[in-house]
């Protein structure tokens, strides 16, 4: 049931009095507008260590590989992060993901899909003025004619030109609280675009390095091959000098034939990876290539700063927590439900029966209908929305705690995966090194007829499989430079969030000003 209260007026002997009525209810109006109802967001906590517990000093051949312990002190990365490996073709290929990769336009679009949402609810807040014209014909039945004849119809014509006011002033800072809700749902898509953004700049960093890799392993690939048909050429002279059996020769071309079916694989990775960067990059994979050509990158120190700055660091941590604020907002429109609700109509214009007339200041007509609504009963439906926005808030507190836990031990991964892949690969250079000496000793000894040829057959597999396992090492070593860079957030910080100024500005950013990592006005949750 509504109880509702409404006051017309429309004769002219009462305008002073719904002149004055209106004034005062626009006086009242403004005065209650500075009540909001609902809870003062304040941010969830979150614990952070103070020190990163993988973040220590490796072992002096780990020193020597390229691990070094971040200083606390460090600055943190910024703007275009993937430059630290100094690597012209990658930063090429950065930009250009940039302006055409498809995923962050589809972000960005979303981005601004959730600035119009927070116009629309803006616009909440202002009077809803409406105009038009009309034109209404009727007749009258003979019978019921009171200006002819008895017996005499009448067809009247009466033109209209309405002008209609209508506001619902926000007494209880529903619409506000509204407005703060899609405030923080734009802020949300904001940070997720940031976080696709930097998650399309890894993967493609993670390719690229992957992709030269392969490159790097056809080069040994093609050593490896050029010695295997080397030693075929031996084994077959050797054996036409009736020193060696036709078996050496047939073992020797089994591995040499074995090696070369193998190399295929490495081109078909290749491809694809090189497909993967099209893609990423926008361009069509049929008309994409990268050169083959050992990588210019080097590996880089990454300052991974003291752990309380991950939590403005991480563009998913700040998702996370935006998305607390507008639960929290959401609350604030549920307890405001149940106060009245007022509006204020306010309609007029001029009616004439012919064209000339209708401007006519003796023809103007005026109404003026405030009206409050409050409702009284609704089977408990407030109660429950209430229950509902509160659980919502805790479930989402919950996510961001979530949030912060997963980026520390992302962060804590990386640390320990980028240490021990230094030592691992300075303690594999070793074993290059010495399978290569067993390689060389082993033809000697063949050449001199004391070792048979499977001696040799196995050290040239030994030394091949070791140089194998050092490449996949060093190419594992910058994909994970690359994966703790992006957990510590690339160049990113919680001061690129657009603020609630920005968001009700008309202005329409740009893809490009969105994702140049500019930052914007701070982001402090001013009142709207």
């Amino acid at each position: 049931m509504i109880r509702s209260f409404s006051v017309d007026c429309c004769a002219s002997w009462v305008r002073s009095s719904c002149c004055r009525r209106l004034l005062l209810l626009s006086i009242a109006a403004a005065a209650l507008s500075g009540c909001q109802v609902g809870p003062k967001y304040v941010r969830p906590s979150a614990t952070a260590p103070a020190a990163y517990k993988e973040n220590q000093p490796g072992s002096e051949l780990a020193q020597a590989e390229g691990w070094k312990q971040a200083n606390p002190q460090d600055q943190m990365l910024r703007g275009k992060w993937w430059e630290i490996f100094k690597d012209t073709d990658l930063n090429a290929l950065e930009e250009k993901l940039n302006v055409d990769n498809q995923t962050i336009a589809q972000s960005y679009e979303n981005y601004m899909a959730a600035r119009a949402q927070v116009a629309e609810a803006r616009s909440m807040l202002w009077p809803t003025v409406s105009v038009g014209a009309g034109e209404n014909r009727g007749r009258t039945p003979a019978l019921q004619s009171t200006t002819t004849a008895p017996g005499i119809a009448r067809t009247t014509t009466m033109l209209q030109l309405p002008v209609n006011v209508s506001w619902q002033p926000d007494l209880w800072g529903r619409v506000r609280s509204q407005i703060k809700a899609s405030s923080a749902s734009a802020q949300i898509s904001a940070a997720d675009l940031a976080n696709m953004q930097l998650s399309e700049q890894a993967s493609l960093a993670e390719y690229y390095f992957q992709l030269r890799g392969q490159d790097a392993l056809q080069k040994t690939y093609d050593a490896t091959l050029d010695s295997y048909r080397q030693t075929l050429k031996l084994t077959q002279s050797l054996y036409k000098a009736g020193i060696y059996s036709q078996e050496d020769v047939a073992n020797a071309e089994t591995n040499l034939r074995s090696a070369e079916a193998n190399a295929v694989a490495v081109a078909t990775a290749r491809a694809q990876f090189e497909h993967a960067i099209a893609l990423l990059t926008g361009q069509l994979a049929s008309n994409f290539s990268i050169p083959a050509a050992a990588t210019t990158a080097t590996l880089p120190t990454i300052p991974s700063g003291v752990p309380s700055l991950l939590l403005e660091r991480r563009p998913d941590i700040a998702a996370a927590e935006r998305a607390v604020a507008q639960q929290n907002a959401l609350i604030g429109v549920g307890k405001a439900a149940f106060f009245p609700n007022v509006s204020i109509g306010l309609g007029g214009g001029t009616q004439s029966p012919t064209w000339t007339n209708l401007v006519n200041i003796d023809n103007r007509y005026w109404s003026l209908s405030p009206q409050i609504n409050e409702t009284i009963f609704n089977g408990g439906g407030y109660q429950a929305a209430i229950r509902q926005y509160k659980a919502q808030y805790e479930a989402s507190v919950a996510a961001y705690r979530e949030t912060v836990l997963t980026a520390f031990k992302e962060v804590e991964d990386y640390l320990v995966d980028s240490r021990q892949l230094a030592e691992q690969i300075g303690r594999q250079k070793l074993a290059v090194d010495s399978a290569d000496q067993t390689a060389k000793l082993a033809m000697i000894r063949y050449k001199t007829g004391v070792d048979p040829f499977l001696n040799v057959l196995s050290a040239q597999t030994l030394l091949f499989n070791n140089q194998q396992m050092l490449t996949q090492l060093q190419t594992q070593q910058m994909t994970t430079a690359v994966q703790l860079i992006a957990a510590l957030g690339g160049g990113w910080d919680v001061s690129q969030l657009p603020s609630y100024a920005d968001l009700k500005s008309k202005g329409q950013p740009s893809l490009a000003s969105v994702t140049a990592g500019a930052p914007a006005q701070a982001q402090a949750p001013a009142k709207p």
